[in-house]
C-alpha cells in the first residue's frame, strides 16, 4: 500500500476536530489535571435546587 495520495485530494478535518477551540482544550487540561467534579456531587447538589434548598456548587477538586 502506498501513503501517495491522487492530484487533488485532500483530507477532510474528522467531524469531532471540527469544533475543538480554546475552551476545549482548557477543558482537556482540566481532566488531566484532575480537576472534576464527582457526578454524584452533582447530582446532589442539583437536587438541592429542586427540593428549594439550594447549596453552593460543589469544586471538589478545590479542597
Amino acid at each position: 500500500m502506498s501513503d501517495e495520495k491522487p492530484p487533488g485530494f485532500e483530507e477532510a478535518p474528522a467531524a469531532f476536530d471540527a469544533d475543538y477551540d480554546e475552551r476545549s482544550a482548557a477543558a482537556d487540561a482540566d481532566v488531566a489535571a484532575g480537576r472534576l467534579v464527582p457526578n454524584e456531587s452533582v447530582m446532589t447538589w442539583l437536587q438541592s435546587i429542586i427540593d428549594g434548598k439550594p447549596e453552593p456548587p460543589p469544586f471538589s477538586w478545590r479542597k
